[in-house]
């Protein structure tokens, strides 16, 4: 469950943060059903129309204890997101006592004197939240959630708690067990995955000792060791106090009610010490420098160069997003010209900026192809920078390139917590929650003079830092004249922590309040569930056609789904519908790839095409004034694909990369074990649609070809759209279509799973700082009359997030883990219920019996209280179902797959409402026995086999 900021957060240009600064706490709670399709970042076209003066609404007011307030009102949908932004990240931190403000993070959510050990979380599930959630960075600390409007009372009387009536509450047992967690989530996100202490490398010597920037977010784990109570307590006392907070409410609420609900609850609290802001603190390096490191888990050899260059809205941040774009991305781009297509190396290049408050840096990374020399990638890259400067960047690459930047900044304040969010962000990093408009504006004002510019003062001829990770062994292909990284390397012993009591009571002092805050606020004027108008028809060729009309934005989405997908491979030929999708994407019987690709871009667009385990897919986004021009992309690329046999070597050279890299992750070892013992060695459901290397070295395009020909058909196809389209006009094209694509009739198998025996499965990953879990067996397709049932009792154990029993006994227990859920999924034909974590090697065996004993429990040990939870969440999460396009098309998407009414959320709102404790026993008594399972773990083998053997649960099989 890695934790990191939601794109719907950050702006999607350089202007944002990178996911590489963030940490922070998914708290997101998924429900475990068919998933909507994830909404695509659209792109603007090259030629606009008057550049409309763009801005986000606000009311801003200050407390007398100098908290600051920003009110943004959105009426589109019935709830309302509120988010507390300290102005507090790791560069406020010392060294030798890093990682602080992460912590903290961490801590807000555990407890707090009037909600109690859990009851943010708790609260949450009942209100039908999003999840309280949090993320980290440099320069600031987020926590922030999405309720129904009725609930904005209750969330402004938890947030207060926060600053005014938490920090007596964190303990020496409290800050021990956290610890724990916070290192959990440094194993999963950087200690055990291929290239992830290539950061830490990075930062290390770019920056000069004792600069902020230095050292990482999440911190050190002796730094985190070392932290003491009084530590802890200083560091929170200095910074979150309301004089450096803002408090962003943003959707369908009062404001002048909303106002005096702010008064109240944080009025009394006092401010802090004042603060000043910190100085910029921009680096230069006097030398490049050269270092590599031999990672245990990486199969390929990775180079990133790094280059200091401006703190975030800077004045040249803005031409430095469109440089980096233009040399790395697309067809145009001169270093994919020079190193994926000339010479070969690499699937892929990534190049991009990282800026900060007060300073800030570009990247370059190429993970090149196993035993590939980085001496060589290294001269690729200076032959294309070459080419840079010979050439310069085209008018038309300028200007597509601001054109994508731009819509994909509108798409980023698409929702009330992202505009909220963002008011936020502009208020501390530019000191102007309306910056908005001059954002925009300076982005659409760069030209190619600027371009040339940055790059000759950031990046031509300029000192860098260059990082090379190898594979163990193979240090000769690191860059010459490179010397050793120093890593900290964790040492895996049994018993090394400390157990905690998940029983024990914080015992303190409460602090006083003007008002009676033990007492959770009502409920506001009931919030209403809306399920949008759903028009439906069929075009001439029988494709059946979903719709819904929104004009909220300028923008349309839709999807062509064609049942099949992987379900149409043979088990020798796995890749070949994967390989189908990426070749149609590459060209078109009178387009070359790169005119394809430049064509869609003009247009403000994004075509995907891709192959699922059960269907074949085109997800489109775009303007709606050129939704017309689309389509007809769409429809060439559909009906008239290239077939491009240079495309094809590339992409079978990307697509074996991406499975060598998999090898040596453990996640991904995990998913595709657990896949082959669920559904047996003879079901195309338990390969990875990937292929494996031998199956795509062997895939020709006439393997392709036959793909294409005898399964893509619109008997099976199936046509969703949502947005500022009327039903008419989307009707007129879509049927120019039909008229070209006549039917045929295709069959979609249906493989029959023959599952591994029940018992223990064990994958060894040598040296593994965590062990991956996947614990499941077969269940009930999503059509069945069990399915929702099985969605609600699992709610409890560990599909309600924080809330679940799974999350709060291995996690806020016991620290085992940073993230454990449980899932029932499904399609037509069958599904699974499912048991996912990661948790620290040596409590493996720990893990395991706890998981066993919650499961065995779980059936006679469920409560009305937990029912009453199950049915308030299920049913209160609803108003915030159809907030987006993508949830829009997600129920389009269940209604035409699976025959669902338009309001089918009604129907679950019931089977909610009617369930009962013996119900919720006859399903977990049914779908979730122990002795029916599969257990897969994927760990160290020298440390952690015999100590799972010894619990006598059963034989513990090696898995090769």
């Amino acid at each position: 469950m890695p934790r990191n900021l939601t794109a719907s957060l950050a702006l999607l240009t350089a202007l944002s943060i990178p996911a590489l600064s963030l940490f922070g706490c998914d708290r997101s709670s998924t429900q475990s059903e068919p998933k909507p399709q994830t909404e695509a970042a659209s792109q603007a076209p090259a030629e606009q129309e008057a550049k409309p003066d763009f801005a986000i609404d606000y009311q801003q007011f200050q407390l007398d204890n100098g908290l600051n307030v920003l009110f943004h009102i959105d009426r589109s949908d019935p709830v309302v997101a509120v988010s507390l932004t300290a102005h507090v990240g790791s560069a406020r931190e010392k060294e030798g006592r890093t990682g602080f403000a992460h912590l903290f993070e961490h801590l807000l959510f555990l407890e707090s004197e009037n909600l109690g050990k859990g009851g943010l979380d708790a609260m949450s599930a009942r209100i039908g939240g999003s999840g309280a959630n949090g993320s980290t960075s440099r320069d600031v600390t987020n926590y922030y959630q999405t309720v129904p409007k009725d609930a904005l009372e209750k969330m402004l009387w938890a947030e207060a708690d926060k600053l005014g009536w938490f920090i007596n509450t964190v303990t020496e047992p409290v800050l021990a067990k956290e610890k724990q967690v916070v290192k959990n989530e440094k194993r999963q996100g950087v200690d055990n995955r291929p290239y992830g202490h290539s950061q830490y490398v990075i930062d290390r010597n770019l920056y000069p000792e004792g600069h902020p920037y230095s050292w990482q977010v999440i911190g050190s784990l002796e730094d985190l060791d070392n932290a003491t109570l009084d530590d802890v307590k200083t560091f929170f006392r200095r910074w979150y106090v309301p004089n450096n907070v803002t408090l962003v409410v943003a959707g369908d609420f009062d404001p002048e009610q909303a106002k005096a609900l702010v008064q109240k609850y944080f009025g009394e609290i006092p401010a802090g010490e004042a603060i000043e802001r910190a100085p910029k603190q921009p680096v230069t390096l006097k030398e490049t420098k050269r270092r590599y490191y031999e990672d245990n888990f990486a199969r390929q050899p990775q180079l990133t160069l790094a280059w200091p260059t401006v703190p975030r809205y800077s004045e040249d941040s803005y031409p430095l997003a469109v440089l980096t774009e233009y040399l790395s991305d697309g067809k145009r781009a001169p270093l994919y010209r020079v190193l994926v297509e000339d010479e070969q190396l690499t699937a892929n290049v990534s190049m991009g900026a990282y800026e900060s408050e007060l300073a800030g840096q570009v990247q370059l990374e190429v993970q090149a192809f196993s035993g590939r020399d980085l001496d060589a990638v290294y001269a690729g890259i200076q032959k294309a920078f070459a080419l840079f400067e010979k050439e310069g960047i085209a008018e038309q690459d300028l200007e597509r390139i601001k054109a994508g930047q731009e819509v994909a900044f509108y798409n980023s304040l698409s929702s009330v917590l992202g505009k909220g969010f963002q008011l936020a962000q502009y208020d501390i990093y530019a000191d102007d929650p309306g910056y908005v408009s001059e954002d925009i504006e300076r982005l659409l004002a760069v030209t190619a003079d600027d371009v040339k510019r940055v790059y000759q003062k950031y990046i031509d001829d300029k000192p860098f830092v260059a990082v090379s990770f190898v594979p163990k062994g193979e240090k000769a292909l690191a860059l010459a004249d490179s010397t050793e990284a120093q890593v900290v390397e964790e040492q895996i012993v049994n018993g090394a922590e400390d157990a905690v009591d998940p029983t024990a009571q914080a015992e303190y002092q409460k602090t006083p309040s003007k008002i009676d805050r033990s007492v959770e606020p009502a409920y506001g004027a009931p919030a209403q569930t809306t399920v949008p108008d759903v028009w439906q028809s069929e075009l001439s060729n029988g494709i059946e056609v979903y719709g819904i009309e929104n004009s909220e934005v300028p923008t349309v989405n839709f999807s062509l789904v064609i049942d099949g997908g992987q379900l149409q491979e043979s088990i020798d030929k796995t890749g070949v519908a994967n390989l189908t999708a990426m070749l149609m994407e590459r060209g078109t019987k009178n387009r070359t790839p790169e005119e394809l690709e430049t064509a869609i871009q003009k247009l403000g667009a994004n075509i995907n095409v891709s192959a699922a385990q059960d269907a074949f897919r085109f997800d489109v986004t775009t303007l709606a004034r050129n939704f017309d021009e689309v389509f007809a992309l769409v429809q060439e690329m559909l009906l008239e694909p290239r077939w491009d046999e240079k495309e094809l070597v590339l992409a079978k050279k990307s697509v074996t990369s991406q499975i060598k890299r998999a090898e040596a992750e453990p996640g991904a070892i995990a998913s595709k074990t657990f896949a082959r013992l669920l559904h047996g060695d003879d079901s195309i459901r338990g390969y990875s649609g990937l292929g494996t290397e031998d199956s795509v070295a062997a895939i020709t395009m006439d393997d392709l070809k036959a793909y294409y020909a005898q399964y893509l058909s619109p008997s099976v196809a199936r046509v969703h759209v949502v947005g500022d389209i009327s039903q008419q006009d989307f009707l007129a094209a879509a049927e120019s279509l039909a008229k070209q694509w006549p039917a045929k009739s295709v069959k979609v198998p249906d493989p029959k799973s023959e599952p591994a025996k029940p018992g223990i499965y064990f994958v060894d990953v040598p040296d593994s700082k965590q062990s991956i879990l996947r614990i499941g067996r077969l269940a009930m397709p999503a059509v069945s009359d069990d399915y929702y049932p099985a969605v609600f009792t699992n709610y409890i154990l560990g599909g309600g997030g924080f809330a679940s029993r799974l999350m709060q006994e291995l996690r806020e227990g016991k620290g085992y883990t940073y993230g454990i859920g449980s899932s029932v999924s499904g399609d037509n034909t069958g599904g699974r219920f499912a048991i996912g974590s990661g948790v620290r090697a040596n409590v493996t065996a720990e893990s395991v019996q706890l998981i066993h004993d919650i499961l065995a429990d779980y059936p006679d040990t469920y409560t009305e209280a937990d029912l009453e939870n199950s049915r308030s969440y299920l049913v209160r999460a609803n108003t915030r179902a159809f907030e987006t396009a993508g949830a829009k098309l997600g129920l389009l998407e269940n209604m035409s797959k699976y025959d669902w009414p338009a309001d089918y959320v009604r129907e679950r709102e019931a089977t909610a409402k009617a369930m009962t404790i013996p119900e919720v026993q006859k399903i977990a008594e049914e779908y979730m026995q122990l002795d029916s399972m599969i257990w897969l773990v994927v760990g160290d083998r020298a440390t952690q086999l015999e100590r799972l053997k010894k619990l006598g649960l059963g034989e513990v099989n090696l898995v090769e």
